[in-house]
């Protein structure tokens, strides 16, 4: 039940509400004299440690033939509760994301959704390369975001883009194998 690839999206877990709380007070190190960007270097730091996990768990889960039905449905709620404290954060600290995060979230709590949906069916439905790639741009985007780097927001505008296309792909595959599971 519990091997390495769960306990590393069990990780991802543990981290997403300690680096939101990272993000959403500052004061943590500005009141200890240190400048803000701390506070910037900090939260980027926790997000790349737990995205890093997110690549490790599924690389292990193929390679060991360690998949479970556990990881299906704990890696995939990992990295939205990764995604959504990030970008809970961000909203917090900057108002200008709100659409292009409502936008992501939305699709992301709808797809997980469909995802766990899929998985009590019996469905296996793999992720895209458009989701693998929806995922990146997500993170390379919050990355720029909590690093305050220039063109942060253009990234962010494009992992919409993607994240939209990604979800139309997932439905129409989720659709698909359902209509061929029900026959």
């Amino acid at each position: 039940m519990f091997n390495i690839p769960n306990l590393l999206a069990l990780s991802r877990i543990i981290i997403a509400p300690i680096m939101l709380y990272v993000i959403i007070t500052p004061e943590l190190f500005t009141d200890a004299g240190m400048h803000i960007s701390w506070s910037y270097y900090s939260a980027a730091l926790l997000f790349v440690i737990a995205s890093t996990t997110d690549f490790f768990d599924g690389y292990i889960a193929r390679e060991l033939d360690q998949i479970t039905t556990l990881g299906k449905i704990l890696d995939p709620l990992a990295d939205k509760m990764l995604v959504i404290a990030a970008f809970l954060g961000l909203m917090i600290s900057n108002s200008d994301y709100i659409w292009a995060i409502y936008i992501i979230l939305v699709r992301e709590l709808f797809i997980t959704g469909l995802r766990t949906v899929a998985v009590s069916e019996g469905m296996d439905i793999a992720a895209s390369m458009a989701g693998k790639v929806k995922t990146v741009v997500q993170m390379i985007a919050i990355g720029f975001l909590l690093m305050h780097w220039s063109g942060g927001e253009v990234l962010l505008w494009i992992a919409v883009a993607i994240t939209l296309y990604s979800a139309f792909e997932y439905i129409f595959a989720f659709t698909k194998e359902y209509k061929r599971v029900s026959l």
